[in-house]
Parts: C-alpha cells; sequence; structure tokens
C-alpha cells in the first residue's frame, strides 16, 4: 500500500489523518507540537521528529499556516540527496504566485505538486498535473465528500481564496440580519430557521446558525486567518484588475473584530459588533439547533 506523510496535525488535519488510518493506510506524521499528535500514535501512525524523515514517503500531504510553512516544509522534504516524495499535496491556503514558485521548485527535484485546499464541510478543490490528480484522487475521495478538479497550476488556490472571501462576506450578513431581526422583535432563531430552510440557506448558514444564536465563539477559523485570505483575495484582485467593494467592506468589519475581540475568539463574534453599534445587548437563545454537519462535526469548521 502507498506510504503517507503528513505534516500538520492541527484541528483538521488531525481528524484526515485518523480517516486514513481507519482506511487501513500506514501514515508518518510531523506536528511542530508533537504533543499534540501522541493520540495519532494510538490510531496507528507513526510519530517523526523532522519533516525531512518523510522524504521517503511515496505521498506527503502538508496543511500548514502559510505560503512560508509550505516552502520551509517542501525545502525540507527535497533536502536528502537521492530521496524525496513522489509527490507532495499541499492543503494549505496561499496565494496561487506563491504556490507555483515552491511547483517549480519541487518539479525541478522530479517530485509533483498538487494543489488541495479543503475548504470547511470539508470539500478540496484540486489542481496540478493530471497525472498527480489521478495518483492523488482516490486518497482525496477517501478523506472528503466531495473533490473538484479544477485544472493545472494553481487554480485550486484562487478556488479555496474565492470561498473564503465569500465565508467572511456572508459572516458579515448573517450578523447584520441578525440584528435587523431582534431589533424588530424576531429571535435570532426563529429567523434562522425560516432562513436555513428558504431559497436563501445554504450549508455554511446553517453550520454557522448554532453560533449566531447561542453566542458559541469558541474558535473554528479565526478573524487574523480569516484576515488572511481577505488580503490574498485583494493581491488576486489586484493583478486581474477586479474590482470587490462588498469584500472590501466585509474585510473592515473583520479588521475591527480582531482589533476589538483579538484572535480567541470565532468570526462569527461579528454579530457582536453589529449589536453594539445597534445598542442591542446580546443574550444566548440556548438553542437546540441542528449544524447540519452531524457526520462531519469532527471536521467541520
Amino acid at each position: 500500500m502507498t506510504s503517507l506523510g503528513w505534516v500538520g496535525t492541527g484541528r483538521m488535519g488531525h481528524a484526515l489523518v485518523s480517516r486514513l488510518l481507519s482506511a487501513g493506510y500506514e501514515v508518518a506524521v510531523y506536528n511542530r507540537t508533537q504533543e499534540k499528535a501522541l493520540d495519532l500514535v494510538d490510531l496507528g501512525a507513526t510519530l517523526v521528529g523532522t519533516v525531512a524523515e518523510l522524504a521517503d514517503r511515496d505521498i506527503v500531504f502538508t496543511m500548514v499556516a502559510g505560503s512560508s510553512d509550505v516552502e520551509q516544509v517542501v525545502e525540507a522534504l527535497l533536502s536528502r540527496p537521492g530521496v524525496q516524495p513522489g509527490l507532495i499535496i499541499d492543503s494549505t491556503t496561499i496565494s496561487p504566485a506563491a504556490g507555483e514558485q515552491i511547483r517549480e521548485r519541487a518539479a525541478a527535484r522530479g517530485t509533483a505538486m498538487l494543489a488541495a485546499p479543503v475548504s470547511g464541510n470539508p470539500k478540496v478543490a484540486a489542481s496540478g498535473p493530471s497525472e498527480a490528480w489521478e495518483q492523488a484522487r482516490p486518497l482525496l475521495e477517501l478523506l472528503c465528500r466531495k473533490v473538484t478538479y479544477v485544472g493545472e497550476g494553481e487554480c485550486a488556490r484562487l478556488v479555496k481564496v474565492c470561498h473564503n472571501l465569500m465565508l467572511g462576506v456572508v459572516a458579515q450578513c448573517m450578523a447584520e440580519i441578525s440584528v435587523l431581526a431582534e431589533q424588530g422583535g424576531v429571535s435570532r432563531a426563529d429567523l434562522w430557521e425560516f432562513m436555513n430552510d428558504s431559497v436563501m440557506g445554504s450549508v455554511f448558514t446553517r453550520y454557522k446558525t448554532p453560533a449566531y444564536v447561542n453566542l458559541d465563539f469558541k474558535p473554528t477559523f479565526t478573524p487574523a486567518l480569516l484576515l488572511k485570505d481577505f488580503h490574498l483575495g485583494f493581491e488576486a484582485a489586484r493583478e486581474s484588475h477586479v474590482s470587490m467593494p462588498v469584500v472590501a467592506a466585509a474585510e473592515q468589519a473583520v479588521q475591527q473584530l480582531e482589533g476589538i475581540k483579538g484572535n480567541e475568539v470565532d468570526f462569527a463574534a461579528l454579530i457582536e459588533l453589529v449589536a453594539a453599534g445597534a445598542g442591542l445587548e446580546l443574550e444566548s437563545e440556548d438553542a437546540e439547533l441542528d449544524d447540519g454537519l452531524s457526520p462531519l462535526a469532527s471536521v467541520s469548521g
């Protein structure tokens, strides 16, 4: 069976590695904070002390914080003379330009790269050489409920950035209409029961409804991470001469959230800023709500 390596076992990475182990794959893992990966060892993973130790794996997944982290990880994977993975599947959200530079360096050493950023549902948009896509496809379809191949190069990076720009815009819209409805005497629970069953509802609005209704702001995605994706989006928009005034307004709201609340909250805390501006004191409605993602709750974000 194909030997796998995995770099970055955070909340999402941890859940996906667990799926691979459950399917019988041999997985060696590296995480900067090793203690956070110890329970994966109990599930059958091999824990390594350096990224370079994964260079002899057939395929290595990387799921880290940003472009500099991806660059360092790939350099480490290619640092052993005569030993390198056949394929690196990177699931980090970085700019297409940064991804292309890293891809070229890997290709020069004979290692293919597939961009496969994961959305929170989880779903994957993959791009890269068609041969790499076919090699990775069975693994990606095991990990996620839906995998979409969007073409050669770094197209998947742009798709993921667009996904998260829409996430920020919808999150701010949810905050604003929740406060508007409550000011008019409608409970947030009733509003979202209606909205989620209408044509305007979505997997995302249903998933985030408990946070907006019950004011549960335990972080699944912090303002800083969302701002990083806004910045990547505006970088791409400048290069493509695309105007995004609605996205810009949402970015300012998230910037304000980070300044006031810091990064120990979920981005759904945007509702507190809107409520404060309206003179509304929010209280949890303590409602029992279905987030719509119960089968995948452990890997949603």
